[in-house]
């Protein structure tokens, strides 16, 4: 008898702990995740250190709207065009 109450005990734990551990992890991904901002970009993807990003240099949703976000068509993204693109849509989800 003690036997089986000790059983659903541990078993009881074992599926509050997993349960907490589900809503932690679903909890942090939930956190927004805010975007890079010009000097972040310029840090990882300005090969040539002008101070812009070139369509060569840059990747992801930037690039493909690069010709839209380019307004005065020089090849090049400045930190203002940067700051006037718009944000890029959120994927949908299922």
């Amino acid at each position: 008898m003690k036997k089986n109450i000790f059983s659903k005990a541990v078993l009881v734990f074992g599926v509050t702990v997993l349960s907490v551990n589900s809503v932690n992890a679903q909890s942090n991904d939930r956190q927004k995740k805010e975007p890079p901002t010009f000097s972040q970009l310029l840090e990882e993807m300005d090969k040539d250190e002008d101070g812009k990003l070139s369509k060569s240099e840059i990747k992801g949703p930037l690039k493909n709207d690069f010709d839209k976000n380019d307004s005065d068509e020089d090849g090049f993204i400045s930190e203002a065009e940067f700051k006037k693109a718009p944000k890029p849509e959120r994927k949908s989800r299922n």
